[in-house]
């Protein structure tokens, strides 16, 4: 096989290389200059393309905290709810253990344990077993768990609430309704998004069937869904945007360069900059009247529809919040792009993607303030913020028991070592007047004599010792004389 290259003077500037092969037809080759000639014609026909790549999340302290504050409770609320979907609003531990999965808690760690960090929200109570042929003769009594009555009036206040605000949640229903495609939505999917929209923990079975002017539940081949019945023109206008404050500007003329308005501590780099700027200079494009096929899945204009759909599913929360697994349920039926988390963290000017907890959270940054508070806030998140203190308060009680605990224990431990050394005393005591008693005839100064072995024995004459006579008798011994008493 040979290569020569030949020149044709029809394409002037035109290099061509023939392979010339015995087993191969002959294959004209263009040079890379040409090849990029050609490329870059067949670019002025498109649009533009996406080519800014996933950047690093930068963390934010301050919206951080709010996830986080959301994650401590949620033991908390996903009880409550089981608690409250029961008739009498109770449930024995024995069959609260097999909910493990729905409550989030792994195989080691104990739920009574988990109960006991609440009291102000939880209680425990027992009640006797009902008789059986198994326990006819056996009668315990079985532990049962239910709602403090604080935390229940506060259940009751958020049930009248979303009762009394059953239109506004039907609004929010069929404004999804009318972001999908096809204008139909499972209701198994719903369900991910039901606490964050403050919909009722039975909305599938009484919000769904109260609005048949607006929506009704059909089945299909993914099971029960919710289908359109009715497109409303006042829903179907985007989410206004929150105008921020601007920071004033020292010199009073127009900005030489674009401004990006970021959130404070994030700085980016000039690449991704300037493709965020070309990016909001695009025109907004409404996703309620634009479908999702029109543009191209890789174009620009894609993004800016898929970044509308997402704020607007944000708007609808009670928080301006959700987590990005929630989102993932409706990317086919919102046209969201396969690699959504890449896409919210490519525009933060628009969404934080938090990285607290076990899954990752996506917050619309336009509705906090810098203070990482809510700019517009609601009802049902003051009845949240009761919970909270109440919450607050049951940590106080269980730090001031654990404070008396501690000084019980240290009273009872000096009590017991000022009774043992009370009693080491008097031990002491003891021995020191058995050794007074011991070392009484130690002393040379003892009328009592010892006698030596060799040393025969005195012995005295039978009579009367205190008598002159005895006397006598030893003072003549000595060789002395006495006179008698």
């Amino acid at each position: 096989m040979a290569l020569s290259p030949v020149f044709l003077p029809s394409q002037t500037d035109r290099h061509v290389f023939t392979f010339n092969s015995e087993f191969l037809p002959c294959v004209h080759m263009l040079s890379s200059t040409d090849r990029n000639m050609t490329h870059c014609k067949k670019r002025e026909n498109l649009s533009f393309y996406v080519t800014c790549s996933t950047r690093k999340i930068v963390r934010d302290r301050v919206l951080d905290r709010q996830v986080s504050k959301q994650n401590s409770i949620r033991f908390v609320q996903k009880l409550r709810t089981l608690l409250l979907s029961k008739p009498k609003h109770y449930m024995p531990l024995h069959i609260l253990s097999k909910c493990r999965d729905y409550l989030s808690l792994p195989k080691p760690r104990s739920i009574l344990a988990m109960i006991h960090r609440y009291p102000t929200i939880f209680e425990l109570f027992t009640i006797p077993t009902p008789s059986t042929p198994m326990n006819a003769t056996k009668l315990y009594d079985q532990l049962c768990v239910r709602l403090t009555p604080a935390a229940e009036a506060l259940a009751t206040q958020e049930a009248n609430l979303k009762l009394t605000n059953s239109i506004t949640l039907a609004s929010k229903l069929q404004k999804l309704l009318m972001l999908s495609s096809h204008r139909r939505l499972v209701l198994s999917k719903l369900v991910h998004l039901g606490q964050d929209l403050g919909l009722p923990p039975n909305f599938r079975s009484r919000l769904c069937n109260e609005h048949p002017e607006r929506f009704k539940t059909v089945d299909t081949s993914y099971g029960r869904a919710l289908e359109l019945v009715s497109w409303d023109p006042d829903l179907a206008s985007p989410l206004p945007k929150i105008e921020m404050q601007d920071h004033e500007l020292i010199v009073d003329r127009p900005l030489k360069f674009k401004q990006l308005k970021l959130r404070k501590g994030l700085n980016l780099k000039r690449c991704h900059q300037e493709y965020l700027i070309k990016f909001g200079e695009l025109s907004e494009i409404c996703p309620y009247k634009t479908p999702a096929g029109e543009f191209s899945k890789a174009s620009i204009e894609a993004e800016k529809r898929a970044c509308s759909v997402v704020r607007e599913v944000l708007g609808m929360t009670i928080e301006k919040r959700t987590l990005v697994d929630h989102l993932t349920h409706f990317r086919k039926d919102f046209g969201l792009p396969n690699k959504l988390r890449g896409m919210l963290v490519r525009h933060p000017e628009l969404f934080y993607v938090s990285l607290k907890g076990q899954r990752d959270s996506v917050i619309l940054v336009e509705a906090y303030d810098d203070n990482g508070a809510l700019i517009e806030t609601d009802e049902s998140l003051r009845i949240k913020d009761r919970l909270l203190d109440l919450i607050r308060l049951g940590k106080r009680i269980r730090r001031e028991r654990r404070k008396a605990a501690i000084n019980s224990e240290i009273i009872m431990s000096n009590y017991t070592n000022l009774v043992d050394h009370q009693r080491v005393e008097e031990v002491d005591e003891y021995y020191q007047i058995n050794d007074v008693f011991n070392h009484l005839f130690d002393g040379d100064d003892s009328d009592f004599e010892i006698c030596e072995d060799n040393e025969p024995p005195v012995t005295m004459e039978e009579g009367n010792f205190w008598t002159a006579e005895a006397t006598s008798r030893v003072d003549a011994k000595d060789g002395g004389s006495s006179e008698s008493w």
